[in-house]
């Protein structure tokens, strides 16, 4: 660890201490107090995980670059012989202000509204530990049908988690995906925006973490918000007033989670098939 933290910071550096962090479910995550500050440090396999972190690292410069919200500055990626690593500013937790909610809303719709020339990104990069493809479309449902469902419907058939007749009704669902979404630009999306990707820093602000970086339709990362909950109706309110929904917004909040619930399907099967398969029946 030493080594590579002086390899990033360009100077020697001496660990003190070095203390595991919880909530790491793909990556081993640890506090390291040096002689030169502390330090948030991620750790994983270099080669079952090609370039993950690294690719973390840029997401997060994205969000840095374009958002009004805290994010972890990325001090830089790194790998030895069998693991790589992400080295970031420690973030010291802390209790929510009295506008938290409010000002999550604020600065959501305000990333939001930054936009670029096609719908993807620079590169592809992870969704918890799967793949995320991010080739460049010019509309959305040809992005949301053909770099988030397909993929991710091959890979349930492929391990045997769905049956043809699940993968028949999904690339029918992809067919009418154009006139199911409302027309928008490209949006700078968090990617993964659920309760456990966001902390609270110690001046009581929002502070967003493990992201899965694209330009999309912003309605998936509200969409995939309301999937395991965690968040006041007031951010919604607050983000509606700030950059107004189409109105039947949240007639379409299943259609934004399938593609979450798909990755749910690869990483961990069981009941998420059926909450797939009815997502996928309610729009056919």
């Amino acid at each position: 660890m030493e080594s590579i933290l002086t390899q990033l910071l360009k100077k020697k550096v001496e660990v003190l201490s070095k203390t595991p962090l919880s909530g790491g479910d793909i990556n081993a995550v640890f506090k390291i107090q040096t002689d030169q500050g502390m330090f948030c440090v991620k750790q994983n396999d270099r080669k079952r995980f090609p370039e993950m972190l690294q690719k973390e690292a840029n997401g997060l410069v994205e969000l840095a670059e374009k958002s009004s919200f805290h994010v972890p500055k990325a001090i830089g990626a790194a790998e030895d012989e069998n693991s790589q690593y992400l080295v970031l500013d420690f973030i010291e937790p802390g209790a929510k202000s009295n506008t938290f909610w409010e000002d999550f809303g604020k600065a959501l719709a305000a990333m939001h509204r930054q936009t670029t020339n096609h719908f993807g990104w620079k590169e592809d990069n992870y969704i918890g530990s799967l793949p995320q493809y991010n080739r460049k479309h010019d509309n959305w449902s040809d992005f949301y049908a053909i770099e988030r469902i397909l993929p991710q419907i091959q890979r349930a058939f492929d391990s045997n988690k769905v049956d043809d007749k699940f993968v028949k009704a999904a690339e029918r669902l992809c067919t009418k995906l154009d006139e199911l979404f409302p027309k928008e630009v490209p949006a700078l999306l968090h990617g993964d925006l659920w309760s456990g990707n966001f902390m609270v820093n110690a001046d009581g602000s929002p502070v967003l973490i493990d992201p899965a970086v694209y330009y999309g339709h912003r309605e998936m990362d509200l969409g995939m918000m309301h999937l395991f909950g965690g968040f006041s109706d007031s951010l919604f309110d607050v983000y509606h007033e700030e950059f107004p929904l189409e109105t039947n917004w949240r007639d379409r909040i299943p259609l934004t989670q399938l593609y979450p619930l798909l990755v749910h399907v690869n990483l961990f099967g069981g009941g998420y098939v059926q909450s797939a398969a009815t997502v996928i029946q309610r729009y056919l």
